[in-house]
């Protein structure tokens, strides 16, 4: 067997297109950049807070979930205006439901950051 037909090429490559496209969000989707600025805060509040271990557990879980759901919906956006590049009305409603997806998470990370931080005040 061949090495650029085994497994762990294969996963190798598939961690290679993973980090391309993080690269691409971060470059070209300002709803990530905006995500990705308001981590690198948390991330030092948390630094500067002392928060504890849980505290860093759910942040990052936070994080993750925020930016992985922005991801995705940036990706059926770009499917939805690949398959369907004029407006309608059903491609609006599935692009609405993708971002309103996103906006309860990010609500929800709201809550978590302000149930971590207010108390730090």
């Amino acid at each position: 067997m061949a090495f650029n037909n085994s497994f762990l090429y294969k996963r190798i490559k598939g961690v290679g297109y993973a980090f391309k496209g993080a690269f691409i969000l971060l470059k070209n989707e300002a709803s990530i950049q905006v995500q990705a600025f308001i981590a690198i805060v948390v991330t030092i509040a948390g630094f500067y807070f002392e928060i504890s271990t849980t505290e860093w557990l759910i942040q990052i879980l936070t994080i993750a979930l925020v930016m992985g759901l922005e991801g995705a919906n940036s990706a059926i956006e770009e499917i939805a205006d690949f398959i369907h590049p004029e407006h309608h009305t059903k491609i609006g409603f599935i692009k609405d439901i993708a971002a309103g997806a996103v906006f309860f998470t990010a609500i929800a990370a709201v809550i978590i950051a302000c149930i971590i931080y207010i108390p730090k005040f």
